[in-house]
Protein backbone atom coordinates (compact mmCIF):
# COMPACT_ATOMS: atom_id res chain seq x y z
CA UNK A 1 0.00 0.00 0.00
CA UNK A 2 1.49 3.60 -1.02
CA UNK A 3 1.12 6.21 1.74
CA UNK A 4 0.48 9.25 0.97
CA UNK A 5 1.83 12.35 2.51
CA UNK A 6 -0.05 15.14 4.30
CA UNK A 7 0.71 18.20 2.31
CA UNK A 8 3.20 20.52 4.48
CA UNK A 9 1.60 23.16 6.33
CA UNK A 10 1.48 26.00 5.10
CA UNK A 11 3.27 28.95 7.50
CA UNK A 12 1.73 32.66 7.55
CA UNK A 13 3.87 34.89 7.97
CA UNK A 14 2.58 38.43 9.81
CA UNK A 15 3.32 41.48 9.62
CA UNK A 16 5.79 43.00 12.33
CA UNK A 17 3.93 45.03 14.86
CA UNK A 18 4.64 48.57 14.43
CA UNK A 19 3.97 49.16 18.07
CA UNK A 20 7.29 51.07 19.09
CA UNK A 21 7.30 53.57 16.25
CA UNK A 22 3.26 54.45 16.64
CA UNK A 23 4.31 54.60 19.99
CA UNK A 24 6.84 56.79 19.63
CA UNK A 25 3.91 58.96 16.91
CA UNK A 26 1.88 59.21 19.90
CA UNK A 27 4.08 60.40 22.12
CA UNK A 28 4.97 63.10 19.66
CA UNK A 29 1.62 64.61 19.12
CA UNK A 30 0.52 64.39 22.41
CA UNK A 31 3.82 66.80 23.11
CA UNK A 32 2.79 68.90 20.09
CA UNK A 33 -0.51 68.93 21.52
CA UNK A 34 0.53 69.89 25.30
CA UNK A 35 2.50 72.82 23.51
CA UNK A 36 0.58 74.06 21.60
CA UNK A 37 -2.32 74.10 24.97
CA UNK A 38 0.26 75.49 27.06
CA UNK A 39 0.70 78.36 24.29
CA UNK A 40 -3.31 79.25 24.75
CA UNK A 41 -3.07 79.08 28.26
CA UNK A 42 -0.50 81.57 28.22
CA UNK A 43 -2.35 83.70 26.45
CA UNK A 44 -4.96 84.66 29.35
CA UNK A 45 -5.98 87.59 29.88
CA UNK A 46 -7.81 89.77 32.08
CA UNK A 47 -9.16 93.59 31.80
CA UNK A 48 -9.00 96.41 34.01
CA UNK A 49 -12.39 98.47 35.18
CA UNK A 50 -14.91 99.47 37.37
CA UNK A 51 -17.25 96.69 38.47
CA UNK A 52 -20.62 97.60 39.97
CA UNK A 53 -22.03 95.46 43.19
CA UNK A 54 -25.13 95.06 44.91
CA UNK A 55 -25.56 94.24 48.98
CA UNK A 56 -28.62 91.88 50.22
CA UNK A 57 -27.63 92.49 53.49
CA UNK A 58 -25.06 90.72 54.41
CA UNK A 59 -22.66 89.90 50.95
CA UNK A 60 -21.96 91.69 47.71
CA UNK A 61 -23.30 89.91 44.69
CA UNK A 62 -22.16 91.43 40.98
CA UNK A 63 -24.69 93.37 39.33
CA UNK A 64 -26.81 92.17 36.48
CA UNK A 65 -27.34 96.13 35.46
CA UNK A 66 -25.42 99.17 35.39
CA UNK A 67 -25.57 101.81 37.49
CA UNK A 68 -27.65 103.95 34.89
CA UNK A 69 -30.13 101.66 34.82
CA UNK A 70 -30.70 100.45 38.34
CA UNK A 71 -33.03 102.83 40.81
CA UNK A 72 -32.32 101.65 44.39
CA UNK A 73 -34.59 101.78 47.15
CA UNK A 74 -33.98 104.06 50.03
CA UNK A 75 -31.43 102.13 52.18
CA UNK A 76 -29.79 100.10 49.11
CA UNK A 77 -26.01 99.60 49.81
CA UNK A 78 -24.08 99.19 46.58
CA UNK A 79 -19.95 99.27 45.81
CA UNK A 80 -17.71 99.83 43.32
CA UNK A 81 -14.41 97.76 43.08
CA UNK A 82 -11.29 98.50 40.52
CA UNK A 83 -9.24 95.60 39.54
CA UNK A 84 -8.13 92.86 36.73
CA UNK A 85 -10.37 90.62 36.34
CA UNK A 86 -11.58 88.00 33.57
CA UNK A 87 -15.49 87.78 33.68
CA UNK A 88 -17.91 88.72 36.42
CA UNK A 89 -17.28 85.17 37.86
CA UNK A 90 -13.81 86.06 38.43
CA UNK A 91 -14.32 89.73 39.88
CA UNK A 92 -13.27 90.84 43.37
CA UNK A 93 -15.83 92.27 45.83
CA UNK A 94 -15.53 95.77 47.47
CA UNK A 95 -13.21 95.14 50.37
CA UNK A 96 -15.55 96.32 52.93
CA UNK A 97 -19.00 95.62 54.56
CA UNK A 98 -22.53 96.40 52.91
CA UNK A 99 -23.42 98.09 56.12
CA UNK A 100 -25.76 100.87 55.54
CA UNK A 101 -26.60 101.59 59.38
CA UNK A 102 -22.52 102.30 59.60
CA UNK A 103 -22.23 104.16 56.33
CA UNK A 104 -25.35 106.48 56.49
CA UNK A 105 -24.77 106.78 60.19
CA UNK A 106 -24.35 110.45 59.80
CA UNK A 107 -27.01 111.35 56.95
CA UNK A 108 -29.99 111.22 58.70
CA UNK A 109 -33.25 110.76 56.68
CA UNK A 110 -34.95 113.67 55.06
CA UNK A 111 -38.43 113.90 53.86
CA UNK A 112 -38.26 113.91 49.70
CA UNK A 113 -34.75 112.13 49.57
CA UNK A 114 -33.67 108.57 49.86
CA UNK A 115 -30.11 107.28 51.08
CA UNK A 116 -27.99 104.87 49.23
CA UNK A 117 -24.69 104.07 50.83
CA UNK A 118 -21.77 103.88 48.45
CA UNK A 119 -18.65 101.14 48.91
CA UNK A 120 -15.80 103.07 46.10
CA UNK A 121 -12.78 100.76 46.14
CA UNK A 122 -10.16 101.25 43.83
CA UNK A 123 -8.41 98.06 44.19
CA UNK A 124 -4.79 96.90 44.51
CA UNK A 125 -1.37 98.25 43.88
CA UNK A 126 -0.71 95.14 41.76
CA UNK A 127 -4.28 96.00 39.61
CA UNK A 128 -3.65 99.50 39.36
CA UNK A 129 -2.29 101.39 36.24
CA UNK A 130 1.51 102.29 35.76
CA UNK A 131 2.40 105.49 37.18
CA UNK A 132 -1.23 106.34 38.85
CA UNK A 133 -1.80 107.56 42.63
CA UNK A 134 -3.58 104.25 44.70
CA UNK A 135 -6.71 106.30 46.37
CA UNK A 136 -7.93 104.92 49.70
CA UNK A 137 -10.98 102.53 50.06
CA UNK A 138 -13.66 104.98 51.03
CA UNK A 139 -17.79 105.09 51.55
CA UNK A 140 -20.33 107.96 51.36
CA UNK A 141 -23.92 108.24 51.87
CA UNK A 142 -25.53 109.61 48.67
CA UNK A 143 -28.96 111.51 49.57
CA UNK A 144 -30.49 112.12 46.06
CA UNK A 145 -33.91 112.35 44.89
CA UNK A 146 -36.23 109.48 45.47
CA UNK A 147 -36.28 108.51 41.57
CA UNK A 148 -32.27 108.85 41.16
CA UNK A 149 -30.43 106.08 39.67
CA UNK A 150 -27.54 104.32 40.88
CA UNK A 151 -25.21 106.34 38.80
CA UNK A 152 -26.51 109.50 39.54
CA UNK A 153 -26.06 108.67 43.28
CA UNK A 154 -22.31 107.86 42.97
CA UNK A 155 -21.73 110.82 40.41
CA UNK A 156 -23.17 113.03 44.14
CA UNK A 157 -20.35 112.09 46.14
CA UNK A 158 -17.19 110.59 43.38
CA UNK A 159 -17.12 113.60 41.20
CA UNK A 160 -15.45 113.87 38.60
CA UNK A 161 -16.81 110.99 36.59
CA UNK A 162 -15.48 109.64 33.30
CA UNK A 163 -17.30 107.45 30.78
CA UNK A 164 -16.83 105.87 27.49
CA UNK A 165 -18.94 106.35 24.29
CA UNK A 166 -20.79 103.09 25.69
CA UNK A 167 -21.85 105.17 28.77
CA UNK A 168 -19.40 102.25 30.33
CA UNK A 169 -17.53 104.00 33.63
CA UNK A 170 -13.93 104.79 33.12
CA UNK A 171 -13.41 106.26 36.14
CA UNK A 172 -14.38 107.21 39.73
CA UNK A 173 -13.41 110.69 41.48
CA UNK A 174 -10.99 110.81 38.56
CA UNK A 175 -9.48 107.90 39.09
CA UNK A 176 -7.79 106.07 36.38
CA UNK A 177 -6.90 109.10 34.82
CA UNK A 178 -6.99 107.78 31.41
CA UNK A 179 -7.72 104.26 29.83
CA UNK A 180 -11.49 102.01 29.78
CA UNK A 181 -11.55 98.56 30.64
CA UNK A 182 -8.42 97.85 28.19
CA UNK A 183 -7.11 94.13 27.87
CA UNK A 184 -3.89 93.44 30.24
CA UNK A 185 -2.20 89.92 29.90
CA UNK A 186 -1.60 87.24 32.40
CA UNK A 187 1.47 89.06 34.56
CA UNK A 188 -0.88 92.76 34.62
CA UNK A 189 1.09 94.51 31.40
CA UNK A 190 -1.01 96.01 29.26
CA UNK A 191 -1.51 94.68 25.75
CA UNK A 192 -1.30 96.09 22.28
CA UNK A 193 -5.04 96.87 20.45
CA UNK A 194 -8.04 97.25 21.91
CA UNK A 195 -9.57 95.04 24.41
CA UNK A 196 -12.28 97.07 25.55
CA UNK A 197 -15.13 95.19 27.99
CA UNK A 198 -18.77 94.60 26.02
CA UNK A 199 -21.00 96.78 27.95
CA UNK A 200 -24.84 95.73 27.31
CA UNK A 201 -25.43 97.45 30.66
CA UNK A 202 -25.06 100.97 30.25
CA UNK A 203 -22.27 100.93 33.05
CA UNK A 204 -20.35 98.34 34.40
CA UNK A 205 -20.68 95.06 33.36
CA UNK A 206 -18.14 92.31 33.22
CA UNK A 207 -16.13 92.24 29.65
CA UNK A 208 -16.47 89.44 27.43
CA UNK A 209 -13.54 87.57 25.90
CA UNK A 210 -12.54 88.52 22.61
CA UNK A 211 -13.03 86.33 19.44
CA UNK A 212 -9.47 86.31 18.82
CA UNK A 213 -6.86 84.27 20.61
CA UNK A 214 -6.50 86.99 23.81
CA UNK A 215 -9.28 84.45 26.09
CA UNK A 216 -8.44 82.64 28.71
CA UNK A 217 -8.56 79.38 26.61
CA UNK A 218 -7.58 78.18 23.65
CA UNK A 219 -8.74 79.60 20.48
CA UNK A 220 -10.57 78.23 17.69
CA UNK A 221 -7.34 78.66 15.56
CA UNK A 222 -5.57 76.76 18.17
CA UNK A 223 -7.82 73.90 18.08
CA UNK A 224 -7.97 73.34 14.73
CA UNK A 225 -4.52 73.18 14.71
CA UNK A 226 -4.06 70.57 16.81
CA UNK A 227 -6.38 68.60 15.04
CA UNK A 228 -4.62 68.91 11.56
CA UNK A 229 -1.64 67.64 13.85
CA UNK A 230 -3.49 64.60 15.14
CA UNK A 231 -5.12 63.83 11.81
CA UNK A 232 -1.56 64.17 10.03
CA UNK A 233 -0.33 61.44 12.66
CA UNK A 234 -3.09 58.86 12.15
CA UNK A 235 -2.91 59.21 8.30
CA UNK A 236 0.94 58.34 8.95
CA UNK A 237 -0.16 55.67 10.98
CA UNK A 238 -2.37 53.73 8.79
CA UNK A 239 0.36 54.81 5.60
CA UNK A 240 3.08 52.64 7.45
CA UNK A 241 0.70 49.85 8.05
CA UNK A 242 -0.09 49.60 4.19
CA UNK A 243 3.28 49.56 3.19
CA UNK A 244 3.69 46.36 5.68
Amino acid sequence: MTRTSSPPAVTRTSSPPLRTPVAALLAVLLAASGVLLGAGGAQAAGYRYWSFWEADGKSWGYATQGPSLVRPDDGTVQGFRFAVSEDSADADRPRHAPDFAAVCADTPAKGGAKRVALVIDAGTAEDAPAGEKLPALRTACAQVAPDASSAEALASVAKPLRYDSSAMICAISGYPKSGCGEQVSGDGSKKDGSGKPTDTASASSAPAADDGDSGGGPSAGLLLGIGAVLLMGIAAVFQARRRR
